[in-house]
């Protein structure tokens, strides 16, 4: 008999990734979203409470809702990505708690922003949370939001995510169009340290926490070979064959992007995937380069 598995944000660039390698590999898959139940569907509202009832059942949990962080950040953006994921955890968390056929496993979605700015310091899943910045702040408490399922036993791994590689979505889909007319070059610095991850080894992480009994808590989902930026965006150019003569000065991106620029494209974050390493993880594509190539020459 198949695993069931109960998915959310499963139209979001990992969750449309991890959808079709959970099938393949036989999982029975349920998906959690906005909107009606019906077609192996559950429907929620991520900021109303949700019935133990509808999430009882399944062997494993996955939650990876959250509202993008893509974009400047105003006051009411900043509440929606909070909430998001603050408040859907937390209900979350709360009805696999009280159902009554919990989860052996929730593997739950945060990211390396939990760290904050850390200039060249190497960051394991020890490492203390760091700064007041509004990306450690939500991470906290997005994470902490999961107690409940940690106080009814159930294993719970918190997925801190680093950059994810894809042509389909996130940075580098955003980063392509000015790198291929030669437009692109680093930003600020360059000296900040980009942890980055390829989609296939984000969903390998996944696979590997389900069946890795040892993983709970933070696990580190990052190459084991982070880069800065001016080394990201150098082999970027080069695998496009165009140059990256273009920097983008520090104060125009805070001047554009606002505070995401400051803490997502200036800040510094050098993370090791310790866990992963340790639990004996083969990552697919551990290279930037090979990654890359990998990505956009299929």
């Amino acid at each position: 008999m198949p695993v069931k598995v109960l998915v959310s944000g499963s139209s979001g660039l990992i969750g449309s990734a991890l959808l079709p390698a959970l099938k393949a590999s036989g999982y029975e898959v349920v998906c959690l979203g906005r909107g009606q139940s019906g077609n192996g569907r559950i429907g929620w509202d991520p900021a109303r409470p949700l019935a133990p009832e509808s999430v009882s059942g399944f062997d494993a949990v996955i939650h990876l809702a959250g509202e993008s962080i893509a974009s400047r950040w105003t006051e009411s953006k900043k509440k929606a990505i909070r909430d998001s994921r603050v408040l859907g955890t937390r209900h979350l968390a709360e009805a696999l708690a009280r159902a009554a056929s919990p989860p052996r496993v929730l593997i739950s979605a945060s990211a390396i922003g939990f760290y904050g700015d850390r200039d060249d310091e190497i960051l394991r899943e020890d490492s203390a949370s760091g700064g007041s910045g509004f990306l450690p702040e939500v991470c906290r408490e997005w994470e902490a939001a999961a107690d409940p399922a940690v106080q009814a036993g159930i294993r719970t791994a918190f997925l801190r995510t680093g950059i994810v590689l894809s042509a389909e979505g996130g940075a580098l889909k955003q980063m392509l169009p000015p790198f291929r007319m030669g437009l692109g070059g680093k930003i600020g610095p360059g000296r900040q340290w980009m942890s980055w991850i390829d989609l296939r080894d984000e969903i390998g992480t996944i696979r590997h926490i389900l069946m890795n009994e040892s993983l709970r808590g933070p696990v580190n989902s990052v190459s084991p070979h982070p880069v800065t930026n001016a080394e990201f965006t150098k082999t970027l150019a080069s695998v496009l064959s165009r140059p990256a003569i273009f920097p983008m000065p520090a104060f125009v991106a805070r001047l554009v992007f606002g505070q995401m620029g400051d803490e997502l494209l200036l800040g510094s974050q050098r993370v090791a995937p310790a866990k992963l390493s340790a639990t004996e993880y083969v990552f697919q594509k551990p290279d930037l380069r090979g990654a890359l190539e990998s990505i956009l020459k299929a």
